[in-house]
């Protein structure tokens, strides 16, 4: 895709929101309805170019701590995918207690942190972006625009996934609203949100991928106080031995006679089972064993 041209970063910022010839259209995020910023979205629509001191990564990204950024050296040469990004003022807007994380910047990055930090780490000069401050429209729509592309990439872990689910249910209401805002059903956001119930220690073991999710879920439903201890004899049981299963007694010939006549099984029905089981070369055997028995 072609890098858009330079723009003036003061017009820029004054000429966007919901009319902005920037965003190409006017799709305002409504809770509960498919987000219109998807990445296909992003792609086909105009973008611009800003220095990085310009951007500053969204302060409420699901995001916690540093990931590796190695399979985006490449934007150091090109940028595939335009970030998305919502005017300082519109962030504010909605978080004026953030205004000191965001520094001097004019744009805050919603979705595409790891390229404004990949092209911070690899010596890219400035990044390209799509700005849509109707993302902004409530911190509801803002957070699921946050989350949703990194819930459908999987670029999550569990418990990062769980706190930003959270979130968005306070900002939206309802665990219903959050679920729809997401695509997901509501026993999908209830699931993730209980293991928020989990203890610190499991936590890490979720996240370190020590413990399934299917365990943690049914963990999380136990009083905080018993979880571990739970999850030790859990581990413990699946540790012991398990007996070994006894192969059962070959049938013995009076046995399969009395199944015969007990169930009235001629040579019409005998033969082509016989024939089933033991294939022809099985049964020119059985005939020649026949043979011997009646000779």
């Amino acid at each position: 895709m072609a890098r858009g041209k330079r723009t003036d970063l003061a017009s820029l910022v004054g000429s966007t929101g919901l009319n902005s010839p920037v965003d190409g259209v006017n799709s305002v995020a409504v809770v509960g309805k498919p987000a219109p910023w998807t990445a296909a979205v992003l792609k086909s629509a105009p973008s611009n170019t800003a220095p990085l001191a310009d951007l500053v990564a969204n302060p409420r990204n699901p995001r916690e701590g540093e990931r590796n950024l190695e399979d985006l050296e490449s934007i150091a040469e090109i940028q595939l995918q335009p970030a998305l990004a919502v005017t300082r003022a519109a962030y504010l807007a909605l978080w004026p207690e953030d205004e000191p994380e965001l520094g001097t910047a004019k744009l805050v990055i919603i979705n595409g942190c790891r390229r404004l930090a990949a092209a911070q780490k690899y010596g890219r000069d400035t990044l390209e972006f799509v700005v849509k401050d109707e993302v902004a429209a409530s911190r509801a729509s803002l957070r699921t625009a946050a989350i949703r592309e990194n819930v459908e990439r999987e670029n999550l872990d569990v418990i990062e996934e769980a706190r930003a689910v959270e979130a968005l249910v306070a900002d939206s209401g309802t665990a219903a609203a959050a679920a729809a805002a997401l695509g997901k059903t509501e026993a999908w956001v209830s699931q993730r949100r209980a293991l928020l119930k989990l203890t610190p220690q499991l936590q890490q073991k979720l996240r370190a991928g020590e413990l399934a999710i299917r365990v943690a879920r049914s963990l999380a439903l136990v009083p905080a106080e018993e979880q571990v201890a739970r999850w030790r004899a859990a581990l413990d049981k699946a540790d012991q031995p398990r007996p070994e299963r006894k192969s059962p007694e070959p049938v013995g010939i009076d046995q399969v006679a009395k199944s015969f006549k007990k169930w009235g099984v001629g040579t019409d029905t005998l033969a082509p089972a016989l024939l089933a089981h033991l294939d022809r070369p099985g049964v020119h055997a059985l005939i020649a064993e026949l043979r011997q028995l009646v000779s």
